[in-house]
């Protein structure tokens, strides 16, 4: 292992869900304005994610004012509080930027339901 390996091993964040592309996500995120320091949340679809371990970044997109805005957040930087999951899209790439071409019902992605993503979670063992 050498010490590029050893830094990023000590930087990852192990707190993270399973992100994926096409989920929707909602990141809070610390903005220092002056002396003060809030957290401001943006909701979006994941349109990508790119890097691994401690380079890790995601590109999330949502539509503000009818205005399309995507935003690259790397998943380890101190300035990201907490990212949570609202729901998991279906999709089958890797990359969504094709949706950036659409708008309306046509850029919306089939939600996967609860009880599936209940059934590819392992099952807890029960001590009787």
């Amino acid at each position: 292992m050498n010490i590029l390996e050893m830094l990023e091993k000590r930087d990852v964040k192990e707190d993270l869900p399973v992100i994926q592309p096409g989920s929707t996500v909602r990141v809070h995120v610390r903005v220092i304005e002056g002396k003060k320091e809030r957290i401001q949340v943006f909701e979006g679809v994941v349109v990508g994610l790119k890097g691994n371990r401690a380079r890790r970044c995601m590109t999330v997109r949502k539509i503000s004012n009818g205005v399309g805005v995507e935003r690259v957040f790397p998943l380890n930087s101190p300035i990201i509080d907490r990212i949570e999951m609202v729901q998991r899209g279906k999709v089958r790439r890797a990359k969504l930027h094709y949706l950036r071409d659409l708008s309306g019902k046509a850029a919306r992605l089939h939600e996967i339901s609860r009880e599936k993503q209940e059934k590819g979670k392992p099952k807890e063992k029960s001590s009787e």
